[in-house]
């Protein structure tokens, strides 16, 4: 009586009660996450994005259709760093997981990700199925986590409006999904990593795992500490926006043009928010918040990866289920501007940082100190300045330890005196007596305005 179809309904209520429990975490204040019926009207939007694909934007300011549409077999690393890179110009680089020529500095063979990231291989792969992979945050960042096989299974089924989405950055501390990495290589144009000078351990998040359903995505943002970025997608279609670093951030995230029913999901924001934002820019006629306001938006398919230029604000959603790989990197061509947003947000990890590049990247490490001269900024872990903390921390310790012992002899001093009147109350009286005697005995002025002297008469 037990078998497969028994089997089946536990297994069943096994992911669905995984998958509710991770969004009351996720979300505890969203109580009907189809609330908005998205599911429905999706397939619409989606439709009307893939016709407009053939629109391209051009760049005032790059004098160029944006993103560059690139194909790895013609291109060599330098003309990328040279033309693209340094330029800051996103771009679009169709074939990198398929073939990647010598000349661009990748391993000419296919990514075994091609292979294996299918969503039902991953459900039959012993090394992937039964890994917890990160699906969101709690209200405190801790992360939340589903089953690989768990996750997959919600992916097929869900109707959410914007779904649980895996990004996961830790895949690689486990001790079998860790073979991801495996799966891809980064690309030659994106290998210069600075950030491997200050080790695994201490270096910020960089590299992610990505699994999104259909209408899941990340809300507009920079990516962190100034850094660049290659997103490369081995299935499905993506949507993405573009604002150029010039445009301001509230005009990018649409300050004031989000309704009380909406949020800043992804799905709000591309079907709901961007279109006030590019009509309230219109509108503005280019004056000012909106003056020179740009913004660019395009379709990524399987088997391309998108450049993000460091400083870009960018937003994506994922038009069908997804799965792909994303690394942030800081190369010698946008590191000046990593090195300030990191010298002042990850000050500790900067300083290990400076003394990585002084051995591995001596110029690199001058152009360091050059910009702390040139900006007044003094390192807080500099060895100096650590000395000076630590005597100015000893300074304040003494004037504490004098201060308190200040207070204590005063203390001291308050009690003996009391012990002293509690002892000789005789004393203290006949001091009294004396004090009224000199009194009495002061020249009193008469009636006719002469002095005399009153004495005190014996009782």
């Amino acid at each position: 009586l037990t078998s497969a179809p028994l089997i089946d309904f536990f297994s069943t209520m096994g992911w669905r009660e995984k998958a509710k429990r991770a969004k009351k975490l996720h979300r505890p204040s969203l109580k009907n996450w189809e609330c908005g019926g998205l599911f429905e009207i999706f397939p619409g939007y989606v439709e009307k994005v893939l016709k407009s694909d053939g629109i391209k934007s051009k760049s005032h300011s790059l004098e160029q259709a944006i993103p560059v549409m690139l194909d790895v077999n013609n291109l060599s690393a330098q003309d990328f760093w040279d033309q693209y890179e340094d330029k800051r110009i996103p771009c679009v680089i169709a074939n990198i997981p398929n073939c990647c020529p010598a000349k661009s500095g990748c391993d000419p063979r296919k990514w075994p990700a091609l292979r294996r990231w299918d969503p039902e291989r991953m459900m039959d792969d012993p090394d992937i199925r039964s890994r917890l992979f990160k699906v969101g945050e709690d209200d405190d960042g801790k992360s939340i986590k589903l089953k690989m096989k768990h996750f997959l299974r919600y992916m097929q089924e869900t109707r959410d409006d914007s779904p649980l989405y895996v990004f996961d950055s830790a895949f690689d501390e486990d001790k079998y999904a860790k073979r991801i990495l495996e799966d891809y290589e980064v690309p030659g144009f994106f290998n210069e990593d600075l950030f491997h000078l200050v080790g695994e351990r201490r270096r910020p998040p960089y590299r992610w795992f990505l699994i999104g359903p259909q209408r899941s995505g990340t809300t507009i943002h920079e990516d962190p500490l100034s850094t660049s970025a290659w997103n490369t997608l081995i299935s499905g279609k993506k949507r993405w926006v573009l604002f150029p670093p010039h445009v301001p951030k509230h005009v990018a995230k649409g300050r004031g043009l989000i309704w009380k029913d909406e949020d800043d999901e992804a799905i709000h924001y591309f079907m709901n928010i961007l279109p006030r934002i590019k009509n309230r820019a219109e509108a503005s006629g280019g004056a000012g918040d909106h003056e020179g306001f740009e913004c660019y938006e395009f379709t990524q398919s399987a088997g391309e990866t998108v450049f993000i230029p460091h400083g870009w604000w960018h937003a994506v959603l994922n038009l069908t289920d997804t799965v792909g790989v994303t690394q942030n990197y800081c190369s010698s061509r946008n590191f000046n501007d990593v090195w300030v947003k990191t010298r002042g947000g990850r000050k500790k990890m900067a300083y290990k940082w400076l003394c990585q590049l002084d051995v591995h990247y001596p110029d690199l490490g001058k152009r360091a100190r050059f910009l702390n001269r040139r900006d007044n900024f003094v390192m807080k872990y500099h060895p100096d300045e650590v000395k000076k903390r630590e005597r100015e921390e000893e300074r304040k310790k003494r004037r504490k330890r004098e201060a308190k012992e200040a207070d204590r002899e005063k203390k001291r001093s308050t009690k003996r005196d009391r012990r002293e009147r509690q002892r000789d109350p005789v004393g203290s009286g006949a001091m009294l007596v004396s004090s009224y005697a000199d009194v009495d005995n002061m020249k009193q002025p008469d009636y006719n305005g002469r002095q005399h002297e009153s004495r005190a008469v014996s009782p």
